[in-house]
């Protein structure tokens, strides 16, 4: 993604799909497909259940979110679509700038500040309507 001649993302942190049951879905990423889990974390401030299961290569990994809830964003989102790629997200080296550059470039970034992850990463959504059709999440890494 580049802005100008500036690049701002590093590379593909990951790659989220919405599941209506992680048990079952990790029947098909983890023991078919032998993608190894690395952990399942339940994020409250998102009301989801994640499966992370990285790459075996290191590049980026497969999450699955399940949400926890019936009256989430991501929950309806499954009531209305369906499983499948929730989004994509994208590493960044710095996340602030990263959304003034993108926001200059006349993309909808959905949050005025970062959100604070649970490993410390910070992260922010774009909408799809200005990606595409394609829900981008901005990820940057603690230092």
């Amino acid at each position: 993604m580049t802005v100008g001649k500036m690049q701002l993302a590093k590379r593909i942190d990951h790659i989220a799909i919405v599941v209506q049951d992680l048990d079952a879905a990790l029947q098909v990423y983890r023991d078919v497909l032998g993608l190894p889990l690395e952990r399942v974390e339940e994020v409250p401030a998102e009301k989801v259940k994640v499966a992370f299961l990285p790459l075996p290569e290191g590049d980026g990994e497969v999450e699955l979110v399940q949400p926890t809830t019936h009256d989430t964003g991501i929950a309806r989102y499954l009531a209305e679509r369906g499983e499948g790629m929730h989004h994509i997200c994208f590493e960044v080296g710095d996340i602030q700038a990263a959304m003034a550059d993108l926001a200059a470039a006349g993309l909808q970034v959905l949050e005025e500040e970062p959100r604070l992850g649970s490993q410390g990463q910070k992260y922010v959504f774009i909408h799809p309507k200005t990606a595409h059709g394609v829900l981008i999440e901005l990820y940057e890494r603690p230092k």
